[in-house]
């Protein structure tokens, strides 16, 4: 073989860039393993911002060995090679399917804008190797120090009205006793066709010492309960949360955006039932959340979106029920499961 053939045999591929990017994206998730809030979490500001650049440097440098590309390319192989980073961290079973769908904009976004970057970069430095080395560094640097920073504590509330064709108390019926909810009735809600369990029932009932909680049970195995803080029959009820570790089984959610979580709460909802003289209902929802993340521009526009469209759907779901009871003529009793 000649010298030739050896250094068109050596000659980076077109698909070079990707299998790099990919690999060296995958062995940064890998080191990002650590504990919510601390070193090396793969929900560190670090990761998320700085590992779409390193991947997308590393990726334009091994397809700049070949030829020069032009901006177009920069932009496309940064987006590519971030996509099917993340995809490939879901066929390894590094992250759950929420996380993938929830972080593949960003990933893509970031890493778009950063080949960008880097192809100017190269175009006008020399040492496109140092320039390499520097963004496939920095996550690994930085994800050391900022466990030490403190996470943003902002609380958002999100509300949605409904007009529900029943008088305030088989609506407040609805609130109070929602057993055996069947998939149709709640499964178009966008966080629950990427996959958050579906609940099952919502039952609430007064404790010995005369507390009113409720009760939420969800698929594969969740549950946790709602405190009311302050109620008036067929007026208003704010349920505060109430959640322990032990009430999500393991891998039930994944980690980064489970409830209660260093990331993500949810703190209180109020429902508010206001007549109207239609013989209708005016009911209200008003729920509070908290996002911590270093890249909250990001985060907390997504979790409104899907935080409002929950409460769309669940509003949908009490006012189908109630409109159903008050056609009827019934009153709903709690099922079997509701709290003593």
């Amino acid at each position: 073989m000649s010298t030739e053939e050896i250094q068109i045999r050596l000659k980076p591929q077109w698909w070079w860039p990707f299998v790099a990017g990919v690999l060296f994206g995958l062995i940064l998730r890998m080191i990002y393993s650590g504990q919510p809030g601390g070193a090396y979490d793969a929900m560190s500001g670090s990761f998320a911002l700085l590992a779409p650049i390193a991947i997308s440097a590393v990726a334009v440098y091994i397809a700049e060995l070949r030829q020069r590309r032009g901006w177009l390319y920069y932009f496309g192989m940064g987006a590519l090679v971030n996509v099917l980073f993340v995809v490939g961290t879901f066929l390894l079973y590094i992250e759950g399917l929420i996380c993938v769908i929830l972080a593949m904009p960003l990933f893509a976004i970031v890493g778009g804008v950063a080949g960008l970057i880097v192809g100017a970069a190269f175009r006008s430095v020399r040492w496109m190797r140092r320039a390499v080395y520097c963004c496939a560094l920095s996550p690994l640097l930085l994800g050391a120090f900022e466990q030490y920073m403190p996470l943003p504590q902002i609380v958002h509330t999100v509300e949605r009205t409904i007009t529900v064709a029943a008088p305030p108390a088989d609506v407040w019926d609805q609130l109070m006793a929602a057993p055996a909810i069947r998939p149709e009735e709640i499964d178009d809600g966008l966080m629950y066709r990427i996959g958050v369990p579906l609940p099952e029932s919502a039952l609430a009932g007064q404790t010995a010492g005369g507390d009113l909680v409720r009760e939420i049970r969800m698929g594969k195995g969740i549950r946790f309960d709602q405190i009311a803080t302050d109620w008036e029959v067929c007026r208003r009820v704010r349920w505060q949360y109430r959640f322990a570790p032990d009430l999500f089984p393991p891998r039930a959610l994944d980690d980064h955006v489970r409830i209660g979580g260093e990331y993500f709460d949810l703190l209180d909802t109020e429902y508010t039932l206001q007549p109207r003289p239609d013989g209708t209902t005016s009911l209200r929802v008003a729920l509070s959340y908290r996002v911590s993340t270093r890249f909250n521009w990001y985060a907390q526009p997504v979790a409104a979106l899907f935080v409002g469209n929950f409460e769309e759907t669940a509003l949908r779901f009490y006012a189908r029920r109630a409109e159903a009871q008050a056609r009827s003529g019934s009153v709903s009793e709690p099922g079997d499961d509701a709290i003593p």
